[in-house]
């Protein structure tokens, strides 16, 4: 089985090439597919540096900012087109710690999808500032009561799909980007 990490970036030269070797070392079957939005602090071409040194780092580049929802619109893409079995979202600022990856792909044998939530033991978040913190627990609250999802946390984006998931979405349907986006995933699974 093979597993495709979309790591979507702007502006994430001091956290690139940390992280990107933390991915890879947690499992032989993940690839990581940078989806770069040309970042003016050179992030796309130490991308592309690292893709040159080792054939499990690909590199996506856009022509600008164009949302973190189509990033991982167009990181899905890719990985259907690719064939990979499972594709994660994951943030490259160590705001999702790898350590996690064998168990959400121990946990995605059983699952469609599985989320890394930030709520299931209280409020599990670090170094944010108590109005994102707010803003993100009830907007969570407030996502589960208008749509009937019965997740925790549906703006949270550390996720594995399965493919069959993202196949049975029409992904050019999904209109929504930032923290809508994650709501909108999950609803539509």
């Amino acid at each position: 089985m093979r597993s495709l990490v979309i790591l979507p970036t702007y502006n994430e030269k001091e956290n690139l090439e940390k992280i990107v070797p933390e991915i890879l070392k947690m499992d032989p079957s993940i690839d990581i597919l940078v989806v770069d939005d040309n970042s003016p602090d050179g992030t796309g071409e130490i991308a592309d540096r690292m893709a040159q040194k080792n054939n499990r780092v690909l590199v996506l580049h856009r022509p600008g900012k164009m949302g973190l929802g189509q990033a991982y619109i167009d990181g899905f893409k890719y990985a259907l087109g690719k064939g990979y079995d499972y594709v994660f979202e994951m943030d490259a600022d160590f705001s999702h710690d790898p350590k996690y990856l064998p168990d959400f792909l121990q946990a995605i044998k059983d699952a469609d999808l599985v989320i890394g939530s930030r709520y299931i033991r209280g409020v599990n978040v670090i170094n944010w500032p108590m109005s994102r913190l707010l803003l993100s627990y009830y907007a969570n609250i407030y996502a589960g009561w208008v749509t009937g999802l019965p997740v925790r946390d549906s703006t949270g984006g550390f996720k594995c799909y399965k493919r069959k998931v993202l196949e049975s979405i029409n992904l050019e349907e999904v209109r929504s980007n930032g923290y809508s986006f994650q709501i909108e995933m999950s609803f539509r699974i």
